[in-house]
């Protein structure tokens, strides 16, 4: 259990530099958006080398098989789980202090039962009470950043990240339908591509392509800065690649569902991380009592309800 609950926490870890490059480069000067596009340039470039160096081309070749044959299915899925999830969270950065984004966004364990309702699953009414506390929690942080900024900058700190909370959940749960094949217009799956846990990453990568396109021309953002270019590489490596691969692992190496449950809590360190973070490297400032109260409801609410779920299995 330890070693899970510390791989856990690495991840936690590596998933925060998203939040705090995403501050830091808003700080700078630099369009959100290029720091939006720019992470799946280069996952896109990284999973395609992968592929390569290792041997597995035929699956490369695979996924834009299954793009082109189910193009509209595939922008669809990955514009909404990729495209519009982190273009609002990083446009929410602009605005909002990277600790705030970071605990708005448990708010995307609110979201994922609304979602699996929408596709009609069956949703376990455990854990609501425990979505309160971090409902409450958000609720605090935001009195605490309308504090320190205007009624405009709170709004399009937080609603953006809102938004974002449903969008991911919805995105990928359109992959898990197509990939069991009970999604209203099933896609033609070809060589188990979404059997492979990078194959579903890199179609869903692919598939956001068009959006980043269509979004760059409508904005029309100034070039990227220096800057950008190298934090949007390391947030690629940190938060797509290392981070991804350690949170999965323990999930794989768990055995239980209360294992699972200490896995899934160990995520709600991205706030503590994305606050440590923002004070050490970007001169940030400790919350006040709000603030506070805020953060520590909403990891007390996300781990109560990580258990609840746990037990209810």
């Amino acid at each position: 259990m330890t070693r899970l609950i510390i791989t856990g926490v690495f991840s936690a870890l590596f998933f925060s530099s998203t939040f705090v490059l995403n501050r830091a480069m808003s700080l700078q000067g630099g369009h959100w958006l290029w720091s939006a596009s720019l992470r799946y340039f280069y996952m896109f470039v990284m999973l395609s080398a992968w592929l390569m160096i290792t041997g597995k081309s035929r699956l490369l070749r695979e996924v834009f098989t299954t793009y082109r044959d189910n193009w509209r299915f595939w922008t669809v899925a990955g514009s909404t789980g990729f495209g519009l999830f982190y273009s609002l969270l990083t446009f929410s950065s602009s605005f909002a202090p990277g600790w705030v984004v970071a605990t708005t966004w448990q708010s995307t364990i609110l979201a994922t039962p609304l979602v699996l309702l929408v596709f009609r699953k069956r949703v376990p009414m455990r854990g609501i009470l425990f979505t309160l506390l971090i409902f409450t929690g958000i609720v605090l942080v935001t009195c605490e950043q309308a504090n320190a900024a205007s009624l405009r900058e709170t709004m399009l700190g937080i609603l953006p990240v809102l938004a974002a909370a449903f969008a991911y959940p919805l995105g990928n749960q359109m992959v898990w339908e197509a990939r069991h094949g009970s999604i209203g217009t099933k896609p033609g799956v070809e060589g188990g591509v979404l059997d492979s846990s990078i194959g579903r990453v890199l179609i869903m990568v692919v598939g956001s392509l068009p959006f980043w396109v269509v979004l760059t021309v409508v904005l029309r953002p100034p070039p990227p800065t220096g800057g950008q270019l190298v934090n949007t590489a390391i947030v690629a490596v940190f938060s797509g690649v290392i981070a991804t691969t350690l949170f999965y692992k323990a999930r794989h190496l768990a055995r239980t569902p209360l294992e699972l449950s200490a896995v899934d809590a160990t995520q709600a360190m991205e706030v503590v991380f994305s606050l440590l973070g923002e004070i050490v490297f970007l001169g940030g400032a400790w919350p006040g009592y709000s603030g506070t109260a805020g953060v520590a409801l909403s990891l007390l609410g996300l781990v109560l309800y990580v258990r609840s779920q746990a037990a209810a299995d």
